[in-house]
């Protein structure tokens, strides 16, 4: 055979998550494959950074190379390469410019908790801390992991939201054992309200009999009586409310669950105040290293995006824009399509679980391709470094509405 680069080839690589749709019985449905088939005029790249293949223009070549960014690959007519092994037979079916992941919407059930704002029950979910005490202990209680983010310590007193948590006296569904928390703010009140709630323990005097503080300002009177005390800790949790007083988070009317799941009419699909639970939609996308993360949405600033996606719109986030509580995330403005928040690939966060650098919190910035018409897949943010520097996408901070965009989006283990 001789190389031809006006014919189309495929390159199948094997990877962790991707699946790309193909024609039915050409792939196992039992793998996750990457699959890249490049068009006329263009050359097919291996990445330095990852070993992965690529599409791009063959106008590209020089500057590739010539930055280190990857190599061009020469290839064969009707030859696939699955995992470095060379095999010749009939060329795979092109998948054109569709990707969606495998599993890519699922179900994830998530135990709620009841507290209180101003003498009525909240409820609401436990999902990072910024302390590794905090987290375990949360975790023990509730049967469901609660994340490590360090970074939301650093989180401004403008990003936060008072929350009193009980050490003692009445037992019940609080954190610590004892009757709920209660909230300073709920949704209702979107100029105060914050999920991300700094933690306030009231404690009991001994001798003085106990009983259920349901607002704040029980619990200052409490406080001034001298039957209990108050001690600000230097802890950050992440407790997005479910249900409050006037309402509660937007419920999906369409509950079928598929890899193409469009992203926006809400984002939970049930909630049981009976049983406790609320089951939202986790979405599947990259870790900055191209692991696979799952991830729910609860709130997030402008209203704009809060209200296409259905959560809870939080402006008090918009504090964390320059602030290092907040991770940078990668959406896509253009491109492959698939099931990312505008339609295209998914995307990529500059962070994960188990990362000293993980937070809830995210900055968005979109990455948008030069050529739309040659994108490609990117998996991880080596990638999209070095196809920025390239001069392939450009890379900017989402402004939409010109405004602060920070969204909450807990990444979760749903299948937990």
């Amino acid at each position: 055979m001789t190389s031809n680069f006006t014919k189309k080839w495929t390159i199948v690589a094997m990877i962790p998550l991707l699946m790309i749709l193909v024609t039915p019985n050409i792939i196992s449905e039992s793998f996750a494959i990457d699959m890249v088939t490049c068009k006329d005029g263009d050359v097919l790249v291996k990445k330095t950074q990852t070993g992965n293949h690529a599409c791009l223009h063959e106008s590209s070549i020089d500057k590739i190379e010539a930055r280190g960014w990857g190599t061009v690959v020469q290839s064969n007519d009707n030859v696939t390469v699955m995992e470095g092994v060379e095999m010749e037979g009939e060329a795979m079916a092109s998948p054109g410019s569709l990707i969606t992941l495998s599993r890519a919407n699922v179900p994830a059930t998530i135990p709620m908790h009841q507290g209180f704002y101003n003498g009525e029950s909240v409820y609401y979910i436990i999902t990072d801390s910024s302390d590794p005490a905090h987290a375990e202990v949360i975790t023990e209680n509730q049967g469901w992991k609660v994340e490590l983010a360090p970074l939301l310590a650093n989180a401004p007193a403008e990003a936060l939201s008072k929350t009193y948590m009980f050490k003692n006296g009445i037992s019940g569904d609080g954190v610590h054992g004892f009757q709920g928390e209660v909230f300073t703010s709920t949704p209702a009140q979107p100029d105060d309200y914050s999920a991300l709630t700094s933690h306030v323990h009231v404690t009991w005097i001994d001798g003085v009999e106990s009983r259920i503080l349901d607002s704040d300002e029980m619990i200052m009177a409490a406080a001034d009586a001298g039957d209990v005390t108050l001690a600000e800790l230097p802890v950050v949790l992440n407790m997005p409310q479910i249900v409050w007083p006037e309402g509660q988070m937007m419920v999906k009317e369409d509950k079928t669950l598929a890899d193409d799941t469009p992203y926006g009419g809400g984002q939970v699909l049930d909630i049981d105040t009976e049983e406790m639970s609320v089951t939202f939609i986790a979405h599947r996308g990259w870790g900055p290293d191209g692991r696979t993360i799952y991830y729910i949405v609860t709130d997030a600033t402008p209203s704009g995006p809060a209200g296409m996606m259905g959560v809870v719109d939080a402006p008090t986030a918009a504090s964390l824009i320059a602030n290092s509580a907040a991770v940078d995330l990668f959406q896509f403005s253009n491109g492959i399509t698939g099931s990312g928040p505008l339609g295209f690939q998914p995307g990529i966060a500059a962070s994960a679980p188990g990362d000293s650098n993980y937070s809830p919190m995210w900055r968005v910035f979109m990455i948008g391709w030069e050529a739309p018409e040659d994108a490609s897949i990117l998996e991880n943010k080596s990638d999209i470094d070095a196809y920025q520097k390239a001069g392939l996408i450009s890379v900017a901070l989402a402004r939409p509405m010109d405004s602060d965009h920070i969204v909450n989006c807990p990444f979760i283990d749903p299948f937990q």
